[in-house]
């Protein structure tokens, strides 16, 4: 490689720098450049968790915490003996040669996704934060923060869910089956699981980022209020990947509750928006109220009208 070359990528380098460019000023190309640059780091630090995760399936430094396999095999485990194929506590069944491989590099490649999450999400929000106004860069941070921990806890829910559902769905028929999932099918449902119930607590951010843009204003919340909650249990039931009362019914319930705080939110912040705005609910048509409250003039006394008068006499 030439000189001339070096200089030259050397320059680009610093034109994409956030140190030589702080307000963020860029040409389309360097957008581009930009883009490529963040998609490999993000890239970059999902391989490296999902290395992490692979390795963390079977194996945790000094057994510190359970691997990844066991936290898995848990809900499966909790399922009653006289519904399992006896000899499989503990143990999945592997329907392919290669099956066992595929399932521990898929929750490898899940684990490394949200370990590694901070830094992905870091650079979404380092290539779109230098668009963004303080105000809205302050209101992004907020929403990637709840964003996360309703994600996080809608999927906590799930898992603690997932034996009694799996119980549910083991029971039926119980007379004539016994009960011996796959490796490949069980990590599906459990995976498809997490993932439905910590997306679905993701609507009342979205309900309050609705509101916020004016959207959804509270009144409009209140009318439908039965309406939507009703979806929302028709949302449950077709969602969730078993289909069994159980998980339908504490997703349904938790999104209904999530729902009312959001609305109460979103009421909070249409009489806050009220107060700090005098002419919201003024028609079109109608005179706006005038803040200004003249001083009024205070009469002279008689007395002092008739001493004045004597004085200019006098003179």
């Amino acid at each position: 490689m030439t000189s001339e070359k070096k200089t030259e990528r050397k320059s680009k380098k610093r034109r994409r720098s956030r140190r030589q460019n702080p307000d963020g000023t860029m040409t389309l190309m360097e957008h581009l450049y930009d883009l490529r640059y963040r998609l490999g780091m993000a890239l970059l630090g999902v391989g490296i968790g999902a290395i992490i995760g692979f390795v963390w399936f079977e194996w945790f430094p000094f057994n510190a915490l359970p691997t990844l396999g066991e936290l898995l095999i848990k809900p499966y485990d909790a399922i009653p003996a006289n519904l399992k194929l006896p000899g499989t506590e503990g143990k999945l069944l592997a329907s392919g040669p290669f099956e066992g491989f595929m399932v521990r590099l898929q929750i490898g490649a899940a684990a490394g996704a949200v370990l590694f999450s901070p830094m992905w999400l870091y650079q979404l929000w380092a290539f779109i934060t230098p668009g963004l106004y303080a105000k809205e860069k302050k209101f992004a941070r907020i929403f990637v923060g709840c964003a996360v921990v309703l994600f996080v806890g809608g999927a906590v829910m799930a898992y603690f869910v997932a034996p009694e559902a799996l119980t549910v769905l083991s029971s039926v028929s119980s007379a004539e089956f016994l009960t011996a999932l796959t490796a490949d099918k069980y990590i599906s449902f459990m995976l498809a699981l997490l993932v439905i119930f910590g997306i679905s607590f993701e609507l009342p951010l979205l309900v309050v980022m609705l509101n916020k843009v004016g959207i959804l204003p509270y009144e409009k919340l209140k009318k439908w209020r039965r309406g939507i909650i009703f979806g929302l249990f028709c949302f449950a039931a077709v969602a969730t990947p078993g289909q069994d009362p159980i998980s339908m019914c504490v997703l349904a319930g938790s999104l209904t509750l999530l729902f009312e705080v959001a609305v109460q939110i979103s009421r909070l912040n249409d009489r806050r928006k009220n107060t700090e705005n005098e002419w919201a609910n003024l028609s079109d048509d109608e005179a706006s109220p005038l803040n200004y409250d003249p001083q009024p003039e205070t009469a002279t006394p008689e007395s002092e009208v008739r001493a004045t008068a004597y004085d200019d006499d006098a003179t």
